[in-house]
């Protein structure tokens, strides 16, 4: 995990409600699946109390008294509006609660959860956006990232950037005060690690910052590479959502329906001995920059295959030629009248 010396499995537990596992199943199946997990090799657990208004944490500490393991945990802060004047306190009082649900003396990260912007933002829809002096000024985030590590609380700490300003994230990483990013990184959007394709019209360009963070030393954890779910043979052949998955693509069908559809031009990767999400985690695990892929599951089926993915070959020199036309073509163009033309 960059410099920080530990060393974690390629395919971590993401313990999120999009896939719902560590949130929504019993919890013999929950156990089940984390066991099942560490004897695959994982030894990486991300969490939040944001994951199930903090079930997802007290469900991985549950487990690991009932199991008996330790595995290298993550977990985060979301700062709220009204903790503006007093985020360093809200950091510590954040953790200190997680640690509660964790059943743990300490965590080996802390994430701040707010996407890093040059400006704080209160107005955008989901997490606040965290300025640059809200992240690194007086009384700000990483001073209460500071104040857990002198109190023993926490070994490293580092941020999540989803929908993340990439001027905001560089720069923050240039300060070398963190040591793991949470990084969304998939075949929708692969701007985190390679060249934005011309033509390719994408909501955030993260300016290939995962090169910048191994360049630092900086741990990497991709987060959503299956893009919410849509990047399935179940998706994009007209399947709708498990029951344990939540989060905003269950709560929203139109936004699934149209994520759907731009999964779809990626259907080509799916074939005889290759599912379109083998393909999707072996995309972000080729690049050398990536320490780690945060798997969301909702059924042990789910993670025999994110595992079954570590180790595997590199997509090959057609299949990503194939790509770079899909993401040059803006990912298809649907519309009622026309199909997908991508000159493949």
């Amino acid at each position: 995990m960059g410099n920080t010396g530990i060393r974690v499995s390629e395919i971590g537990f993401g313990s999120g409600d999009n896939a719902g596992l560590l949130v929504k199943a019993e919890p013999k199946e929950q156990i089940k699946a984390i066991e099942r997990a560490l004897e695959l090799g994982i030894n990486y657990f991300d969490t939040s109390p944001d994951y199930g208004k903090g079930l997802a944490e007290i469900n991985i500490g549950k487990a690991m008294r009932e199991i008996g393991f330790r595995p290298v945990i993550a977990t985060k802060v979301e700062i709220m509006p009204d903790e503006l004047d007093h985020i360093a306190d809200a950091v510590v009082e954040s953790v200190e609660d997680s640690l509660k649900r964790l059943q743990l003396d300490h965590v080996d990260i802390v994430q701040i959860h707010n996407p890093p912007s040059i400006e704080t933002d209160t107005t955008v829809p989901g997490w606040i956006h965290v300025g640059l002096d809200d992240y690194l000024g007086a009384e700000g985030a990483l001073e209460g990232l500071e104040r857990l590590r002198r109190a023993g609380k926490t070994r490293f700490f580092g941020f999540a950037n989803e929908d993340a300003d990439a001027e905001a994230v560089l720069t923050l990483l240039e300060t070398q005060e963190f040591h793991m990013l949470n990084v969304w990184y998939d075949l929708l959007n692969p701007t985190a690690g390679l060249p934005t394709p011309d033509g390719l019209d994408v909501q955030h360009d993260y300016g290939q910052f995962l090169i910048r963070a191994h360049e630092l030393g900086v741990g990497t954890a991709v987060i959503r590479p299956l893009a919410g779910g849509v990047l399935t043979d179940h998706a994009v052949n007209g399947g709708g959502r498990h029951q344990l998955a939540g989060g905003g693509l269950t709560r929203n069908a139109d936004m699934y329906q149209a994520m759907v559809q731009r999964a779809l031009p990626f259907s080509f990767l799916s074939r005889k001995g290759q599912t379109l999400s083998e393909a999707a985690y072996r995309f972000i695990l080729q690049d050398e920059t990536v320490t780690t892929v945060l798997g969301g599951f909702s059924e042990l089926a789910h993670l025999e295959e994110a595992v079954g993915c570590s180790g595997a070959d590199a997509l090959n020199d057609e299949d990503m030629a194939r790509l770079d036309m899909v993401w040059r073509s803006n990912v298809g163009k649907w519309d009622q009248e026309e199909q997908f033309i991508s000159g493949l």
